[in-house]
């Protein structure tokens, strides 16, 4: 095999411009722009695909000669965060503005998942400096609207268009391959599979009444009434977490309280009209999503049975499932020999309850594998950051992946 050399200093150079080139979901075109420039100044077959005003995905490409499988390397170009939210403002580490410290590359978006980005660049550098020609195709394709958020409510518009948006309007204008790398923050681990997401709204009702006039009705309130609700709940979480049916690869399911709505902050001498409870459901990707939605309206049907008077209703706002790949599949073989050729010893495999846009490209039979470099995600004092001889080294794996996957000409 080729010797592949990764230019450090090149490496971190582009990912702190990415650092530099604010990306919050909705707002990823700009960033975009930089992957268009990079694609080009690479010699790259480019596709610019404009998923909407704002935002856009850019797929580069690396013919091949022929004969060989093709490969794509898949990353989002939002950020989980703007640095704008108040309890961010103060940490150096989730602002657009790149800084090195103790041999770690600090900023927003780095870890989730510019530091992949970067990476993706760099590996097909590192091939072209080694005059390395690949048999199949490689294809990186940087995308919008992969974090995990979704409209609902008054809550409209594009930063709240998530959940794979771009990839998957990515795979229905021509960006397939026969296999993916999806290098999302997998501390050097092979993720064959990842949970996937059911979002629920359970409500209460209760008359909308003036303070002056609610006495002796308390319990008639719908904030009062949603207690009851979530107390079932919560009786009902460690059954879906504990059921065997649930499990995927060892890990247990997992259900998130992640929201309450009631009332008006600004009007409190009125009994609210309605209150939601919000709840993430995580689903293994052994179970269809149409199962897992009819179990959990299951759960909203026993409690207005249970609570008849108030008013119960529930709604599946979110139903984003799970993927996994096969052990025995040639993409994860390569990527065990990479990693050894590279890290000197196997990699761990892991299973996670996050999602990634596998759950989309998987759907297209684009066989996906998550891995990349560790979190950085720790650090609530400085924010997000990676380590420089982690991206230089995940770099490296996914060169020698190219080569092994697409077959050297």
């Amino acid at each position: 095999m080729s010797e592949i050399r990764i230019d450090e200093g090149r490496l971190v150079d582009w990912a702190s411009r990415a650092i530099a080139t604010p990306s919050f979901t909705g707002s990823e075109e700009a960033m975009a722009e930089l992957m268009r420039e990079t694609f080009l100044d690479l010699g790259l077959q480019v596709q610019w695909q404009q998923v909407e005003e704002g935002r856009a995905n850019v797929l580069g490409t690396l013919p091949g000669s022929g004969g060989g499988p093709s490969l794509m390397f898949n990353g989002h170009l939002d950020t989980s965060y703007s640095g704008r939210e108040p309890w961010l403002r103060h940490v150096p580490g989730f602002q657009p503005s790149a800084f090195v410290e103790d041999g770690r590359l600090y900023g927003l978006g780095i870890s989730n998942m510019k530091g992949a980005l970067a990476c993706y660049v760099e590996a097909l550098r590192a091939l072209a400096d080694g005059r390395v020609r690949l048999r199949g195709d490689v294809l990186v394709a940087a995308v919008s609207g992969e974090i995990e958020k979704a409209q609902w409510g008054d809550a409209q518009g594009a930063e709240y268009r998530g959940y794979a948006a771009g990839s998957r309007y990515l795979v229905s204008h021509g960006g397939v391959a026969d296999m993916c790398v999806l290098g999302e923050p997998t501390e050097s681990k092979v993720v064959l599979g990842h949970f996937g997401s059911l979002w629920l709204r359970i409500s209460t009702r209760g008359p909308f009444v003036h303070t002056a006039f609610s006495e002796g009705k308390r319990d008639e309130n719908a904030i009062v009434r949603l207690r009851d609700v979530l107390d079932a709940v919560l009786e009902w979480i460690p059954t879906w977490e504990g059921d065997p049916e649930n499990a995927y690869r060892g890990a247990k399911a997992i259900v998130n309280v992640g929201a309450v709505e009631g009332g008006f902050g600004w009007r409190v001498s009125r009994t609210p009209h309605r209150a939601d409870l919000f709840l993430d459901v995580r689903v293994p990707p052994t179970k269809e999503m149409a199962t897992a939605r009819g179990q959990v309206l299951d759960l909203v049907r026993d409690l207005a049975e249970r609570f008849p008077e108030h008013g119960i209703e529930g709604e599946v706002y979110v139903t984003a499932p799970g993927a996994e790949i096969a052990e025995e599949h040639p993409l994860v073989g390569a990527l065990d020999e990479a990693h050894a050729e590279v890290f000197g010893a196997a990699p761990e495999r892991d299973v996670t309850r996050w999602f990634s846009d596998a759950s989309v490209l998987t759907r297209y039979g684009i066989a996906t594998v998550n891995y990349g470099t560790s979190t950085g995600l720790l650090d609530t004092v400085k924010g997000e950051n990676l380590e420089i001889d982690g991206l230089v080294k995940t770099a490296e794996v996914y060169a020698r992946v190219a080569m092994k996957v697409c077959g050297v000409a």
